[in-house]
């Protein structure tokens, strides 16, 4: 569940909790106590979600650990060229590519 979503069913909730409590106790001091409970218990529910969805795709992660274990998976990773090669670039004609976060401009 997107956050916008979780959002207006929130606010949703909340409106419909605090008038129902209203119009049950009459009193406006139950209805915020109410309201502010459950406004609680949603936010920890949010957050528990969150956290199952955090764990659950953490599952994908590990069989490509067991993979590499394995020498199946392929490296992607940057990685920074070698003095040499360095050397070798500036000296060329061929202007050096420096990435910037894993992208190369130039390419």
């Amino acid at each position: 569940m997107s956050f916008r979503i979780f959002y207006r069913a929130f606010w949703v909730i909340l409106c419909s909790n605090a008038l129902a409590v209203y119009f049950a106790s009459h009193s406006i001091r139950t209805a915020v106590v109410t309201t502010l409970a459950c406004s609680l218990l949603l936010q920890i529910v949010y957050f528990a979600s969150v956290l199952y969805l955090i764990w659950r795709s953490d599952g994908g992660s590990k069989t490509g650990q067991r993979t590499e274990h394995l020498g199946v998976a392929t490296q992607l990773e940057y990685q920074p060229p070698d003095h040499d090669e360095v050397v070798r670039t500036k000296s060329s004609d061929v202007a050096p590519v420096f990435p910037m976060g894993g992208i190369s401009l130039l390419h």
